[in-house]
């Protein structure tokens, strides 16, 4: 047995006198937080669109920013939760644009990271892509996967496509600067075999407002498709792409505000939308996608929504809006869209730093790839 001096006592009851009043506000404040949030919790009401008294076709479901929302949460990530009534922030997205994803994996390019940030929600994981080695990619825009899980990058530095496996392992690249000046957009046919590629050009530059056609597994330069200009078939900085199920090439004709439709050849089919501010109209058309029906999906960053056309061309409704405070389905900077297996919609805000999710009205927030508890689908 040993004793303390009267000193020593006097100096740690003075320390537990200190540390007990912060540890008991600590407290305090993880209890109000905790009780804050369950109440905003129970006040929350996703929004819906179209809003009431329209049926409803899509739900909001949830929010990515950072690695902590698909990572599995540590046991000192609770205890810090649990005393300081904070959520440990992870690692986050910086400057997101394109998006693209693949059996509940999400694929995010982040120019300011200079790397694809990977959300692999049924594998409860995060990863960084193109951060080393070969496949290091200097400035990420455009993105998709090809049904084969073949990822496909736009750099926009390099001038050329960087191929990964879905799971971020480098395979090839393909164009460089010869054929390519600010290459922004990329899209892959549904067999795999084509790979489209939109070069935005200079607003100062004749040249390069195109799309180039590649054969996606070789990287064989196939054609070129259109010129800067204002006539059907002609490009004013194009700027992303998409395929839909049928092969149909869909391109955001950003300075032409409008939607080109071309065959898998190349060759011009249709022309949707035009400038103005109601439905079916664009302002700064920016991000494009397309869903298993083939209906198309096209992001206008003024308006900050999403606009929903089907295969003819008919607009068909919009979802978000544009907010100062970026709640659920607003948005100040919106870029990317995509539709996953499933019919989800994933929308990129560059602004507020996130991905928002919407889920189709009929689908079960438990179906499909994205639910974490699909653990037989990672």
């Amino acid at each position: 047995m040993f004793y303390l001096s009267s000193e020593v006592t006097s100096s740690l009851n003075c320390k537990m006198r200190s540390i007990i009043p912060i540890f008991f506000a600590l407290l305090i404040a993880s209890l109000l937080s905790a009780c804050a949030a369950k109440k905003s919790v129970i006040d929350f009401t996703p929004p819906v669109y179209p809003p009431p008294p329209e049926e409803p076709r899509f739900i909001y479901e949830r929010t990515f920013r950072s690695s902590m929302d698909v990572k599995e949460i540590t046991g000192i990530d609770r205890f810090r939760q649990a005393v300081t009534g904070i959520r440990g922030s992870g690692r986050g997205l910086a400057k997101p644009y394109g998006i693209a994803v693949y059996q509940g994996r999400i694929y995010v390019t982040d120019t300011v990271s200079r790397a694809i940030l990977m959300f692999d929600v049924p594998g409860r994981d995060f990863k960084a892509i193109g951060v080393e080695g070969p496949g290091t990619i200097t400035k990420p825009i455009g993105i998709t996967v090809s049904k084969q899980g073949e990822l496909y990058v736009a750099d926009h530095t390099s001038k050329r496509i960087m191929v990964y496996t879905k799971e971020g392992d480098f395979l090839r690249a393909i164009g460089g600067s010869e054929y390519m000046r600010k290459p922004s957009g990329v899209a892959v046919s549904p067999d795999g075999t084509r790979l489209y590629v939109i070069d935005t050009g200079g607003i100062d530059n004749r040249e390069n407002h195109r799309m180039t056609i590649w054969d996606a597994q070789t990287g064989a330069f196939i054609k070129s498709v259109g010129d800067r200009g204002t006539e059907p078939g002609n490009f004013n900085l194009p700027l992303q792409a998409a395929v839909s199920p049928d092969g149909t090439v869909y391109v955001v004709d950003g300075g032409n505000f409008r939607v080109q439709a071309f065959s898998a050849d190349g060759e011009y089919l249709k022309s949707i939308g035009m400038i103005g501010r109601r439905g079916g109209q664009f302002s700064r058309p920016k991000g494009i996608g397309t869903d298993p029906q083939g209906n198309i999906y096209v992001v206008d960053t003024a308006f900050g929504n999403i606009q929903i056309f089907n295969p003819n061309g008919e607009f068909l409704l919009w979802v978000g809006n544009r907010g100062n405070f970026g709640r659920p389905g607003e948005y100040m900077l919106p870029a990317g869209v995509t539709v996953d297996e499933d019919g989800r919609i994933y929308m990129v805000d560059q602004f507020f730093k996130k991905i928002d999710v919407f889920r189709p009205y009929a689908l079960n927030k438990e179906d499909g790839w994205l639910s974490s508890i699909r653990k037989d689908k990672k």
